[in-house]
């Protein structure tokens, strides 16, 4: 599975973006999809995830203000990106998993300004 993500930009504070991801390869449907971030120490946190069937996922500290979703008919993974704040500065990498297998995008970068 290749995964596209697009739509990151600079914003200033209290902006908004909406990443996209674009999957394509997958013969039996994905099962998740998500976004993550990297934290400070480098490890990739989550930020929304989605299942196939439509349960969401969200950290606390992007909950009322990012929406997930997914269009299965175009293969594509959504973030609507509300009230950005500095500290969502960061590449956003876009996520799949199918069956046990994972499978990383190459991330797209938000800056936001103060």
């Amino acid at each position: 599975v290749q995964l596209q993500a697009s739509g990151g930009g600079l914003v200033q504070a209290g902006g908004s973006l909406r990443l996209s991801c674009a999957a394509s390869g997958s013969r039996f449907g994905i099962d998740r999809m998500g976004w993550y971030r990297p934290t400070p120490g480098n490890q990739r946190e989550l930020v929304a995830t989605i299942t196939r069937g439509g349960t969401t996922n969200y950290a606390d500290s992007v909950k009322g203000r990012f929406t997930i979703s997914r269009n299965d008919a175009k293969d594509t993974l959504y973030l609507q990106m509300n009230s950005l704040r500095p500290e969502d500065t960061a590449v956003y990498y876009c996520h799949a998993l199918v069956g046990i297998m994972n499978y990383w995008g190459q991330g797209t970068l938000v800056t936001v300004s103060s």
